[in-house]
């Protein structure tokens, strides 16, 4: 695993040019082994599932991680920034690959776009797990959904130096996790920042009923203080037939990174377990 101030060599990455932006990617393991696909959140980008490269590799998955538009190395941000646009974006990749069949997992942002894949092309999704992220199909309440809605207004406003600062703060609980979460923001202008922010206010669609019917992975860090997802997990799981809960201890929003080896052992477990 990376230490301090570190990073994982995934390789040399693949680029697709979708829509304005030149997507990369990196598609690590055997070519014949089921696959998994990394989604990282708003400001961060692939470095973010470093932690989980090895252990996933050791248990024989493919693993296919990625930067989504405007972040990290897929720039510019090309076309306007919603959740249906990168998953067309993430599609492009699987197909581009002759990928049919894969496990997606997603962090915060990415995990919105886990879920909206699973809904788009369920045949193609053989099992969810989310990271840090609310259910992209349930409307809070009008305050919380208000208060979404104007975020990033306030952001657009918001000295950016002082922002990134808070974002990495918040974000997560050890100081190596931090770290990478402001080197990851920094690679977004205050433009991409305000834009992606903005796709994240306007992800969420009221389906009523609707329910995962798919092997379900629901986790959150215990110290999570991002929106309501740490409130909210707990009900979401309830009303999710397939769902796996669990907290990860000593960790924030970015739980994989904070505690990597809590979090790969339940990942593991899970992914066994299909």
């Amino acid at each position: 695993m990376a230490g301090r101030g570190e990073t994982v060599d995934w390789g040399e990455p693949f680029v697709l040019n979708k829509k304005g932006s030149l997507l990369h990617y990196w598609v690590v393991g055997p070519a014949d082994a089921p696959m998994v696909v990394l989604s990282h959140g708003a400001t961060m980008d692939h470095h973010l599932f470093d932690q989980q490269l090895e252990p996933l590799l050791q248990a024989g998955y493919r693993v296919v991680s990625w930067d989504i538009r405007g972040h990290g190395l897929s720039k510019p941000l090309g076309a306007d920034f919603t959740v249906p646009l990168i998953v067309d974006d993430l599609v492009a990749i699987l197909n581009e690959l002759g990928v049919q069949n894969v496990v997606a997992l997603g962090q915060s942002f990415g995990g919105y776009v886990s879920q909206e894949l699973l809904m788009r092309y369920p045949e193609r999704v053989d099992a969810l797990g989310i990271i840090g992220a609310t259910d992209i199909t349930s409307i809070p309440s009008r305050t919380e959904y208000l208060a979404l809605k104007l975020s990033p207004y306030l952001f657009k406003v918001w000295p950016y130096q002082n922002l990134k600062k808070v974002i990495s703060a918040r974000t997560a609980e050890t100081e190596r996790a931090k770290q990478y979460a402001y080197r990851a923001t920094s690679h977004l202008s205050k433009q991409e920042f305000t834009t992606t922010w903005k796709g994240v206010a306007d992800a969420l669609h009221s389906e009523p009923g609707y329910v995962i019917e798919k092997p379900f992975l629901l986790t959150h860090g215990d110290a999570d203080r991002t929106g309501t997802i740490a409130r909210d997990a707990p009900s979401w799981a309830d009303r999710e037939p397939n769902c796996r809960y669990e907290v990860i201890p000593n960790a924030g929003h970015n739980a994989n990174d904070d505690n990597p080896e809590y979090f790969n052992g339940i990942l593991l477990a899970f992914l066994k377990s299909l």
